[in-house]
Formats: C-alpha cells, structure tokens, sequence
C-alpha cells in the first residue's frame, strides 16, 4: 500500500435516544478522524445532544417516522442526501454506520482508520466484515458502562446484516440500515471489521425492548428475532478462534447472495461463533 494522499473523511449517524453509544461514537471516530468531521442527527425534536459531543456537529431533526420499515427507508434516504452535500463540500469518504457500529482497521497494520482509508483505492464503496458482538450468559458479567467495552466482550457472530457498505467515496443512495446501496455492488475489505455492540449487554437490551419507543414502532418482533438471539447464540454455541473463520466467511459472503439481493452478502444460514483476538481490545472501544 503506498500513501496517495491524506483523504478528507467524515461520519455521519442518525440515532433516538442512543446516549450511551453516541458519547463512546464521539470518542472513538473523533479520535479516527477529529470530531469536527462527525455529523449526528437526532431523530426527533425531543432529543438532546449528547453529553460528550465536543466539536461534533450536532442537528437535531423531525423525527423521521413512527413504524420502523417506514422510519428507517426515511432515515437512509435523510442520510444519503446529507452524505451528497458533505461530498459537495469537499469530503473525499463518507462513513455511514449508526451509533452502536465501530469500524476498526486490522491491528497488525498499525495504521489508523484514517490511514488505512487514504491508502487504499475506492471506487464506490467498501465494506468490512460484519461482527456482531454479544454479551456471553455464561463468562460474561453485565456491562460496566464506564469502563471500556471490548476487554468485557470476547465473543462474536460474523453476521453478513452488518458486512455493510458502510464507507463510500462518491454520492450514492444507501438502502436501510446502510446494508446496500442501490444499483451497486459491495466490496468486502481484507482489513476491516465493523463491530456491532448493540447486543453487549443483556439487561440494557431488556430495557429497550421494554420502552415505549420500541413498541411504538413495533420493533419487538424484530429485537427478537436478531437481537436476543445473538446472546443466546454467542452463548450457547462453540466459539472459534477468529481469525481460523474471518477469510472464509469473507469468501462466503462475496460470492453467495440472497436470492431476494444479490448487492448483500450472505452467510447462507450459517452460525459462526467466534473468539474476538486478543489485539482487538487495543482499538480503543
């Protein structure tokens, strides 16, 4: 990799009720790419801005709907057009990842996210490979929210919903949740990992999926089915050392597709659990 030059980047979320996961957002892409460069939409205009936003730019918005598939199709289309202008601005990359994602470079490179991104070239999009990390019943206590997440977190479902085409070089239409973008293809990166944290911890996602804003848009079904079942999945399932699966299940997902999408990945059904290595605890999350 030779250093072509030193990329303009920013980030952008949009997030309700999220303050926990927007401060530690805040804290780490800040650090990646300055805060200055971060952009949060609050979605709704009983939000508040986050305790520890520092330089971030912060809007708080209408809120975008009330049932989630609605809401969500609203949220992606709101962002895609704010990543459009900030492109228009001078931007060379747009990170698109909500607030409990964390994009991390490999740590063997030593180079930062930011690094990384100014050496490498992207036509479109990459992506990288998707790590949804759940808190352990059985080895894992409850979070301490105050202590830093992943020396409390080993385990992992590699999980293609979170392969997503998070980093774009050129305006484009993202589908929800950042998943696809529309008309293209994705491009999973060897170096990157998006580590989901919206699962880490059982007694939080009990809360949650108890609040009112959760019923309201009709969420529970959907926190069930892929939100409970990654603990009990990480849980109950053998885990693998990581890095024995990590280059298969990019294999996997680049060539296999829904039959429903073929611009996202697949895993074919399959579970894999695995160990998060011991060098991704120094990323600082």
């Amino acid at each position: 990799m030779q250093l072509n030059e030193n990329k303009k980047i920013a980030v952008i979320t949009m997030a309700r009720n999220d303050e926990f996961f927007l401060n530690r957002w805040v804290g780490y892409y800040g650090r990646q790419f300055g805060e200055e460069n971060l952009y949060i939409y609050l979605d709704g205009l009983d939000q508040k801005a986050p305790a520890e936003a520092g330089r971030a730019n912060v809007e708080i918005v209408e809120k975008q709907g009330i049932k989630v598939v609605d809401a969500e199709k609203r949220r992606l289309d709101f962002l895609s057009d704010r990543a459009a202008e900030l492109f228009s601005a001078g931007y060379d990359l747009i990170i698109g990842c909500d607030a409990d994602e964390f994009l991390i470079v490999e740590p063997n490179l030593g180079l930062t996210l930011h690094e990384y991104l100014s050496r490498i070239k992207i036509n479109t999009s990459i992506s990288p490979l998707g790590l949804d990390v759940g808190q352990h019943l059985h080895n894992e206590k409850s979070l301490d929210r105050s202590a830093p997440i992943l020396p409390q977190r080993n385990y992992a479902l590699i999980n293609s919903r979170f392969t997503k085409t998070s980093i774009v070089a050129k305006p484009i239409r993202w589908g929800r949740g950042f998943h696809r973008i529309d008309g293209h293809n994705f491009h999973i990166d060897k170096n990157l990992y998006l580590l989901h944290l919206g699962n880490i911890d059982y007694e939080a996602l009990m809360e949650k999926f108890n609040s009112q804003d959760i019923i309201a848009r009709g969420e529970q079904a959907h926190y069930k089915r892929a939100r409970f079942s990654v603990i009990n999945s990480v849980s109950d399932g053998s885990a693998v050392d990581g890095d024995k699966l990590f280059a298969k299940a990019r294999g996997i997902q680049t060539f296999f597709r829904p039959i429903y999408a073929w611009n996202k990945p697949s895993m074919l059904g399959m579970k894999w659990i695995v160990k998060l290595p011991e060098r991704f605890i120094n990323t600082g999350i």
